[in-house]
C-alpha cells in the first residue's frame, strides 16, 4: 500500500510539473477540468444524487468555459465560498448534515459544488498571477497535513473529532501549525522565495497579522479535510473514490484546499 500510495503521489507531482513547466494555460486548465469532474462526480456520489457521473463531466465543462472568460475578477466567488464554509459547513461539523432526499439534499449539494468551483477557480486565478504563488498557496496544506501525519503519529493522545475522524488528534493539529510556520517564516529568508504566498502576505499584513492568517489557513484545511471525512462517514465509504491508487479519490487529495484556496485568493490581493 505505502509503495503504492508513493508512486501515485510521484505520478502527480510529475503531472503538475510537466503541466505547470509546459507554460500552456490551456493545458492548466483542461488538467483542471479534468480533475474538477472527477471532483464533482465523487461529491455527488457521497451525497447520493442521481446521475452523478453526467453532472461530473458538465461540471467540467463549465469551469472550463469559466476560465475562458478573459478579464473577469473571481473575487466575489472567493468570498462567497469562504462565506459558505464559516456559515453553513463549520456548523456541520457539530450540527451534522441533512438528509440526502429531497430539496434540502439537493441544495446542500448545490453549495458544495459552488465551494468546489471557487476552489478550482481560485487555483486558475493564483496561477495566472504566478506560478509560485500558487504552488506556495497549496504547499501551506501539504505541509500541514504532513507535519500533522508525523506528530500525531509519535506523539497523538488526544483525538480531535472522534466520531468523525478517529484518527486525527490535537497534537497532529499543533505538529501541522508549526510546520506550517515554520515553512512560512523560513521562506522570507529567501530571495528566489520573494514572491511566494507566505512572503506576500507577511509584507502585505505585518508579522503579528501574518501569524494569525497563516494559523486561520491551517484551521481552514482542517476543517475541509474533516468535512470530507463527516460526507464518507454519513455514506459508509472509505474513500471518495479508487481513481487514485493508494490515495482513494480526487476529493480525498484536494479536501482541504476546498476552503483554503479561496481564502488564500483574497488574501494574496492584488501581486
Amino acid at each position: 500500500m505505502l509503495k503504492q500510495r508513493v508512486l501515485t503521489a510521484v505520478a502527480l507531482l510529475a503531472l503538475l510539473a510537466a503541466v505547470l513547466g509546459s507554460q500552456s494555460m490551456i493545458a492548466f486548465r483542461l488538467t483542471l477540468a479534468v480533475f474538477f469532474a472527477a471532483a464533482c462526480w465523487e461529491s455527488f456520489r457521497l451525497l447520493q444524487i442521481r446521475f452523478a457521473f453526467p453532472l461530473g463531466a458538465i461540471g467540467g465543462v463549465v469551469l472550463l468555459l469559466m476560465l475562458a472568460s478573459p478579464g473577469r475578477d473571481w473575487t466575489s466567488l472567493a468570498l462567497l465560498c469562504v462565506l459558505i464554509w464559516a456559515l453553513r459547513f463549520v456548523p456541520a461539523l457539530k450540527l451534522g448534515l441533512p438528509a440526502t432526499e429531497g430539496a434540502r439534499g439537493l441544495l446542500f449539494a448545490t453549495v458544495f459544488f459552488i465551494a468546489l468551483l471557487g476552489c478550482f477557480i481560485s487555483m486558475a486565478e493564483l496561477l495566472q498571477r504566478s506560478p509560485l504563488l500558487l504552488i506556495s498557496a497549496m504547499a501551506i496544506v501539504w505541509a500541514a497535513d504532513i507535519g500533522a501525519y508525523f506528530a500525531g503519529r509519535a506523539f497523538g493522545m488526544r483525538k480531535l473529532a472522534p466520531t468523525i475522524s478517529p484518527g486525527k488528534s490535537w497534537e497532529g493539529v499543533l505538529g501541522g501549525w508549526l510546520a506550517v510556520l515554520a515553512l512560512g517564516a523560513a521562506s522570507s529568508f529567501s530571495p528566489s522565495l520573494e514572491h511566494s504566498f507566505a512572503v506576500v502576505l507577511q509584507q502585505r499584513f505585518g508579522w503579528a497579522l501574518w501569524f494569525l492568517l497563516m494559523s486561520v489557513l491551517v484551521a481552514a484545511s482542517v476543517i475541509g479535510d474533516l468535512f470530507e471525512s463527516l460526507m464518507k462517514r454519513r455514506a459508509g465509504v472509505k474513500d471518495s473514490s479508487q481513481l487514485l491508487p493508494g490515495h482513494g479519490g480526487v476529493l480525498d487529495r484536494i479536501d482541504a484546499l476546498v476552503p483554503v484556496m479561496p481564502l488564500a485568493l483574497l488574501l494574496a490581493g492584488r501581486t
